[in-house]
């Protein structure tokens, strides 16, 4: 069975290029595939591997203070779903170009747990009165696998479209509590952030994104799969992938 993670982290790295290299050097000891993106504003793994060797990664990159808060979310197959390790230096973890939207330079945007947002969605409304809208933040071949009922999709094919797609909506969301979400919180916590800077107060972000939500409490609310970037294709709320098969055969 091969392990599967997703984390991200924002805090300030100053020694990005000789992190990335050490990152580097221990996934590979430890016969780990998958993604390093380190950039001064933090870092972003995707990374597979046997259970052993998935555990003293992160145990590793933990125990330094500055990643002690980092969430790691986990999930499994049989096939590996990375052909290789590789790892990137990058001016942002997740490219989105804009000043008021850099989760160093503000406090992070207000956040909405899974459990809670899954009251809300069975009731219909967050514990105020006001309806919930969700914000996908994710570009079209994602959400074209599965979004949350009823969520608001843009037609974006890249995170930085978004603040343009998103603009001839927001008088219509002015009444609601907009719930901005993506795979794995990156993107929405970005995006959450931007808007709260750019005047729309009325906004939360989904703490851990969907497979943070699948994690916590599974799929109500949800319609379909969650596109991810590897060969798996989509995970359903159990966090089975949709593509699988012997990892041996993978390997």
């Amino acid at each position: 069975m091969i392990v599967n993670t997703a984390a991200y982290h924002f805090v300030a790295l100053a020694d990005a290029e000789a992190l990335t290299a050490t990152l580097l050097e221990r996934a590979e000891a430890l016969a780990l595939r998958g993604t390093i993106l380190v950039a001064e504003e933090g870092i972003n793994l995707f990374l597979a591997g046997s259970g052993e060797g998935i555990d003293a990664f992160y145990a590793q990159l933990t125990a330094e203070p500055r990643f002690a808060g980092m969430r790691v979310k986990y999930s499994y197959s049989q096939m590996q779903p990375f052909a290789r390790l590789k790892a990137k230096v990058k001016p942002e973890i997740i490219s989105f170009r804009r000043d008021d939207g850099q989760p160093l330079d503000y406090p992070r945007a207000p956040s909405v747990a899974p459990a809670t947002l899954q009251r809300w969605l069975r009731q219909g409304h967050d514990d105020d009165g006001k309806r919930v809208v969700m914000l996908d933040t994710r570009n079209e071949q994602e959400f074209a696998h599965g979004t949350f009922a009823g969520a608001l999709t843009l037609p974006i094919t890249k995170f930085t479209d978004l603040p343009a797609a998103l603009a001839p909506h927001r008088d219509a969301l002015s009444d609601a509590t907009v719930v901005s979400f993506c795979t794995g919180g990156i993107r929405c916590e970005k995006a959450a952030l931007w808007m709260q800077n750019d005047g729309m107060h009325n906004v939360l972000q989904l703490d851990g994104g969907i497979l943070g939500y699948f994690e916590e409490v599974g799929g109500e609310g949800y319609d379909g799969r969650c596109f991810v970037f590897d060969e798996r294709v989509a995970l359903d709320p159990q966090l089975q992938p949709l593509v699988d098969h012997d990892a041996g055969q993978a390997a």
